[in-house]
Parts: C-alpha cells; structure tokens; sequence
C-alpha cells in the first residue's frame, strides 16, 4: 500500500495530466520494459541446442 498524501496532488503537472495519472502510467511503461526485458533474457533455447543445466557428470 502506499500511503495516500504521497499521491494525493494535482502538481506537478504533465502534458495537462495530473500527478497521480502520470505516475501511474510511468510505472506501467517501466514495468512493460522490465517485463520484456526478463523475457527475452529467459525465454527458451532454439531447437538443436542442448541445456547445460540438466545435471549428471561429464
């Protein structure tokens, strides 16, 4: 939760969007990169190539 005075304003204001609105949509831009970011960074091997990560000795 956070607490309500930190975003109960109308300043500052950005392209005519209050405080609270623009903040908000910040965090769900930064959120989508952050997202697409670990998603690429984790998404699966191409075909053909082994994982190291099964365990067992070589």
């Amino acid at each position: 939760m956070v607490w309500v005075p930190f975003y109960n304003k109308i300043e500052p204001v950005l392209w005519g969007f209050p405080y609270f609105y623009w903040y908000q949509l910040l965090w769900v831009l930064i959120s989508a990169v952050i997202t697409a970011i670990v998603y690429k960074k984790t998404k699966a091997l191409p075909s053909g190539r082994k994982n190291n990560n099964q365990g067992g000795a070589r």
